[in-house]
């Protein structure tokens, strides 16, 4: 087994996520305990992998840092030593994937918005994401066993939970929603977002603020006042109706929001879709504006001749290692398992919940009850969860139907012998990325399409 270097291995696999891995980079190397860095970009596209370290070696020069950089295709070198591993890939990607988990879907009627963290595009990408997920932890398990695991990657309950089931490796999952949305809440109500104190728990992209304050004022009623002098953003009306329905508001975008309850997307009511400003196919449509830029990009990224920005960003990535590594206490958010966090949703599962890092690791603060109609709506999405880990675990075909018979949307949208078909026929397009011989037979009910 391989010891670790003396100076702090860093892996960033799926490096060629350029862009992320470019703000990540900022983040780490702008740290002056963290510029010795050894940094392993580790990425199984040759060509983005290149860009990558083009990047990479700018962002050192341009900070005065000095580290070890280094690419690999190979994951045996990528983990060896690894002292901290950030991961960002995307199974299958945009094509043929994520297109395939949009289409074929529409096809029953059934539209998404952004369709990575629940929902029938959610089930599919966790099980072609999680056993990838699962041989990474392996082979960390073999090269790196101390190593802390920052995984970004979607759909982020699913994959962290059934880590946390499967493997020996420390793994907190990372998401930008609740700093994000703590500025968005700070902008509408014209208060600096560094003079907010704020408690965030719940489940990734279903958390909600249980706390927003200013020096002991709670700032709820100013929230509530965007509402009453109608100043609610037009891209923000489905949190703000949740908000006036449930008293809190929640951390996720409006648009993933809007997919996680079967309350704003029906078929028929093109009123609903318009009233609350819901962008159907967004993450489609992103998706390809950002490869019909991405030839320009990369030359931008690449050129001596434009400026590299090197502003840090707002993701917990960084913060984490420089504590981990300095002692320099901090709180951020992270998805870990519910090991009696939050009293009231169930043991185990992925929950999202303030951390204390510093010297002694990465520790869960207990919240307790959270209000009891945010935990059932919760439970809503932990119904699908539960029973996706459970079909990648087990092996049981069936527990993929009925992750798809419980989600809220797809519910409300099919009947069950179209949630049935329409498993099948994704099961059967995304048959390279999702093999049946992964899952067991559990009856003739379930045998996979010859």
């Amino acid at each position: 087994m391989t010891q670790k270097t003396s100076k702090r291995k860093i892996t960033f696999i799926g490096a060629g996520s350029t862009v992320f891995a470019k703000n990540l980079l900022v983040d780490i190397l702008s740290y002056k305990e963290l510029a010795d860095s050894e940094i392993c970009l580790f990425d199984i596209d040759v060509e983005r992998l290149r860009t990558s370290e083009v990047v990479a070696r700018r962002v050192a020069q341009q900070l005065s840092a000095a580290p070890r950089i280094g690419i690999t295709t190979d994951p045996a070198n990528a983990f060896d030593g690894a002292s901290y591993a950030i991961n960002m890939i995307q199974v299958g990607g945009y094509r043929p994937c994520t297109v395939t988990d949009f289409e074929i879907p529409k096809k029953y009627g059934l539209r998404q918005t952004i369709a990575d963290t629940l929902g029938i595009g959610g089930i599919m990408r966790a099980l072609r994401t999680v056993p990838v997920l699962t041989e990474m932890s392996r082979e960390m398990e073999r090269r790196c066993p101390e190593v802390v695991h920052l995984n970004y990657v979607n759909p982020m309950a699913i994959n962290c939970w059934a880590l946390a089931r499967s493997s020996r490796i420390k793994t907190v999952g990372l998401c930008h929603s609740v700093q994000h949305t703590a500025e968005e809440l700070a902008e509408d109500i014209g208060i600096p977002v560094e003079e907010i104190n704020y408690v965030v728990a719940g489940i990734n992209h279903m958390a909600f603020y249980l706390k927003f304050e200013r020096n002991g004022e709670d700032l709820y009623p100013r929230i509530h006042q965007v509402v009453n002098e109608a100043l609610v953003p037009a891209d923000n009306r489905v949190r703000y109706d949740m908000l006036t329905r449930l008293g809190y508001f929640v951390t996720e975008s409006s648009e993933h929001f809007s997919e996680y309850v079967p309350w704003y997307i029906k078929r028929g009511r093109e009123d609903l879709i318009e009233r609350y400003n819901i962008p159907l196919d967004e993450y489609p449509r992103r998706c390809e504006n950002q490869i019909a830029g991405w030839q320009k990009l990369k030359k931008d990224l690449e050129s001596t001749d434009t400026p590299l920005a090197v502003e840090r960003s707002v993701e917990y990535g960084s913060t984490i290692i420089h504590s981990l590594e300095t002692g320099t206490p901090r709180v951020i958010y992270g998805n870990v398992p519910n090991n009696d966090l939050i009293s009231n949703l169930p043991v185990g599962c992925c929950v999202e919940v303030p951390c204390l890092v510093d010297k002694n690791g990465i520790q869960p603060t207990r919240i307790g009850n959270i209000p009891p109609h945010l935990a059932a709506l919760m439970q809503t999405n932990i119904n699908v969860q539960a029973l996706t880990v459970e079909a990648l675990l087990t092996g049981k075909r069936e527990h993929i139907y009925h992750a798809a018979m419980l989600d809220p949307h797809t519910a409300a949208e099919l009947d069950l012998e179209q949630i049935w078909q329409l498993v099948d026929d994704l099961l059967e397009e995304h048959k390279d990325w999702i093999p049946p011989s992964q899952f067991r037979v559990g009856s003739s009910r379930f045998e996979a399409p010859s």
